[in-house]
């Protein structure tokens, strides 16, 4: 998995390069500087004769920024250095390439100009560069943007030019992802030792553009994960888990799920639920529904096999249906409960004194997601794994805590789920977050905004349930399921388009999402 780092982990690793090896600062600066005019004259082509405007701050971020224009002027680019401050508020290593930069630009005022600047109606006036460098404010920034750094930002954004960011724009919490006020928006963001976190979630996404992970010479083993460490999904980690298939498999030995969900007017989610697990690879798929509606999805299902239940006044499974149920899940492999279930009261009670007694891996999707209100133990004390799948709305149903405040901290909203309720949350939504109990968090890196459909999440549960059942570890099973879904759901775009795509669309494409691991 690709690791990612917040502003704090990252400094800590810097320091201990610096400190504790006794690697200079100075070469830290100057790698990543070198690093990143090597991923721009990647992307840009070659670099002689290219205008390039470089806006730098006072602090390290501007540090790099003195050494990129350094090396994008030995390389032929003609360069403009604009400090937004005074030459002496710079400190420590960025002086020292400041004061670097400064000499050269002594000696060759053809290729390379600098100035420090308090206003930016300078820069109105200047030709309009091929490529602007943003290299104002660092990792460790937070708040809101203000002043000249404000004018700055959206003097840049309003340039026209393309822009390429010094380890994250400019105006982004590097741990959240939130911008407060202003914020650089780039074609292609350059993070230097590793990939921080809030280039993958929130605004951050939308302000990164594309992210190119360089190394600076901090040593791996001061890079290595803490114990809360954050990742990111990538193909190999889906080919590294998925399971091969013995050639004397069976439907009853890769993977037997029972899904138990539908009410009278909820008969879509189960259908999708189970028709995605047998499609993520399951090889016999029970769905037990109410039995006013077992006739219309034993019609559509032709692979699964659909079973009646007891059902409430209302067309829910009613309490009675308790004993039936607790036979299948001793036959499954993996439960789901939940999609379609419906919010009846006699049916959540049926569910809260199931949970608990299933000896079986249980993946909880929306309305069984609404017996954990108030009643955490319902989980907490199973024995057996337990995958929750909520969206920001239900996750803030059963935890109390505000949807807008899950949505801007998804990464800490997940992990204290997680360690709550002591099962494998999966936060849907953009980007979807998988945390663990252990305080794992894996960032999901497929999907598109068209996703974003009825029925996509009840697909996604199968997806999970079906791994469950082949033999993948739940947690694993649950990041690699979103993975998939998401993957899915970017070939489905590919044919239909975004606004047109439907959840079934995410279904069929599960088969093809598939096959590009086993190939």
């Amino acid at each position: 998995m690709q690791p990612l780092a917040t502003a704090e982990q990252m400094h800590a690793a810097d320091r201990g390069a610096i400190r504790g090896l006794g690697v200079p600062g100075l070469v830290l600066m100057e790698n990543a500087g070198r690093a990143f005019v090597d991923v721009l004259e990647r992307s840009a082509g070659p670099l002689a004769g290219l205008s390039v405007l470089i806006l730098c701050g006072k602090g390290k971020n501007g540090g790099d920024g003195f050494v990129i224009a350094r090396h994008l002027a030995i390389r032929g680019a003609r360069v403009s250095t604009v400090l937004l401050g005074g030459k002496n508020e710079v400190r420590g290593d960025a002086r020292v390439n400041l004061n670097s930069l400064l000499r050269l630009a002594a000696k060759d005022k053809g290729m390379i100009r600098f100035s420090a600047v308090s206003s930016l109606r300078s820069l109105n006036r200047s030709t309009e560069p091929d490529i602007i460098v943003d290299a104002l404010l660092g990792t460790g920034f937070s708040g809101t943007v203000r002043r000249l750094y404000k004018k700055g930002i959206e003097w840049i954004n309003a340039s026209g030019a393309r822009v390429f960011s010094v380890d994250i724009p400019s105006g982004i919490d590097a741990a959240s992802g939130s911008v407060s006020g202003s914020a650089v928006r780039a074609e292609t963001t350059v993070a230097m030792g590793l990939g921080k976190t809030g280039l993958y979630v929130g605004d951050g996404r939308e302000h990164a553009g594309t992210v190119a992970v360089v190394d600076i010479g901090v040593p791996p083993h001061l890079l290595a994960p803490p114990r809360d460490q954050v990742f990111r999904v990538t193909s190999s980690d889906i080919a590294s888990i998925l399971p091969r298939r013995p050639l004397r498999s069976h439907k009853h030995s890769v993977g037997k799920i029972f899904v138990l969900g539908g009410s009278r007017n909820l008969t879509g989610a189960p259908y999708l639920c189970s028709q995605a697990a047998m499609k993520a690879g399951a090889g016999a798929v029970v769905l037990a529904v109410p039995g006013s509606i077992h006739h219309l999805l034993a019609k559509k299902l032709t692979e699964v096999m659909v079973h009646p239940l007891d059902e409430t006044p209302d067309g829910s499974v009613a309490l009675t249906a308790l004993d039936a149920i607790r036979k299948h899940c001793a036959w499954a492999d993996v439960v789901v409960a939940g999609p379609g279930l419906s919010r009846n009261a006699e049916t959540q009670e049926l569910l809260l004194r199931l949970a608990p007694s299933i000896d079986r891996p249980l993946v909880l999707d929306a309305d069984g997601l609404a017996i954990l209100a108030g009643r955490p133990g319902t989980v907490r004390k199973r024995k057996a794994p337990t995958v929750l799948t909520p969206h920001v709305g239900e996750l803030s149903s059963i935890t109390g805590r505000d949807s807008r405040e899950i949505e801007s901290e998804r990464i800490s909203a997940a992990r204290a789920a997680a360690i709550h309720f002591r099962a494998i949350v999966v936060l849907k939504g953009s980007p979807t977050v998988t945390a663990t109990p252990e305080s794992k968090v894996i960032l999901n890196s497929t999907g598109n905004p068209g996703m974003a459909t009825a029925g996509s999440g009840d697909v996604l549960s199968g997806v999970v349930a079906g791994l469950i059942g082949q033999g993948v570890d739940p947690d694993a099973a649950a990041w690699a399921g979103v993975f998939l879904h998401g993957l899915a759901g970017d070939l489905a775009a590919q044919r239909f388009g975004q606004r047109g795509m439907l959840a079934l669309d995410i279904c069929d494409h599960l088969p093809e999402a598939l096959k590009r691991f086993e190939e």
